[in-house]
């Protein structure tokens, strides 16, 4: 009887071992589902580049990019990131002090890709964690230069489209804004626009010159989004009402 006693605390011991996890592996744990937080930032099905991935991969707090394989997130399987991150855990049966980990997760981008789907774990790669330039900026607007320059008619005049397209030449504007002019019912719109995605707000300036009106305006974010309107030489025309 004495040594089934003092056997005792040996086996609840023991058996504790098998379902309590070791301060590693819970620290793993953590370190996995801040690598999973990547899979979620950019899951969707917007088109990126692997370097955009890799960009907003590294932006995630405690996420270090260590290697990119793919080429856009519409090609083949993907983009596959391998990130590095940190987890800390503290288990008093195992452990004096916390442990804190450093562990590697492959996590894998593209239009199949599974809402909370888990990170692999594989192997850190050797080397420094990769760095990313900051994305473009898109080419300026000339707002200021447009509404300045463009032609003011007499409220009984008449307006040259001509005109409208010399001073739009002579603004030497960046290749990458697209312009469209349109003639109808005696005014003349014009549509300045950059190249967008199909998530994002376009950047485009609207303008319109008529008898008596000039005005060169913004449409509201709302307009600007894909399948709008808002950015389009009939909107500068006959603008739509403003949202409420």
């Amino acid at each position: 009887m004495r040594r089934l006693l003092l056997l005792a605390p040996l086996l609840l011991f023991t058996a504790a071992c098998g379902v309590v996890q070791s301060s590693e592996g819970e620290a793993t744990d953590a370190a996995r589902e801040v690598a999973g937080s990547v899979g979620q930032r950019l899951y969707g099905q917007r088109p990126r580049t692997a370097e955009e991935v890799g960009r907003a991969a590294s932006g995630i707090d405690g996420v270090e990019v260590m290697r990119l394989t793919g080429t856009s997130t519409r090609d083949g399987d993907g983009v596959d990131v391998v990130v590095r991150t940190s987890g800390s855990a503290y288990n008093g049966w195992f452990d004096v002090e916390e442990v804190t980990v450093r562990r590697c997760f492959e996590v894998r981008v593209s239009p199949e890709s599974e809402w909370r789907e888990q990170p692999r774990d594989v192997d850190c790669p050797d080397g420094r964690s990769l760095t990313f330039a900051p994305p473009p900026e898109p080419p300026r607007l000339p707002y200021e230069e447009l509404r300045a320059k463009l032609p003011r008619v007499p409220e009984r005049g008449r307006v040259d489209e001509a005109e409208v397209r010399r001073v739009l030449a002579a603004l030497d504007m960046n290749p990458a804004i697209r312009t469209e002019v349109k003639a109808d019912g005696g005014r003349v719109g014009v549509l300045l626009s950059v190249k967008g995605n199909v998530f994002d707000p376009q950047d485009c300036l609207l303008a319109r010159v008529g008898p008596g009106a000039t005005e060169v305006w913004t449409p509201p974010r709302i307009q600007r989004m894909r399948g709008e309107g808002g950015c389009t030489v009939g909107n500068a025309l006959n603008p739509a009402p403003a949202p409420h």
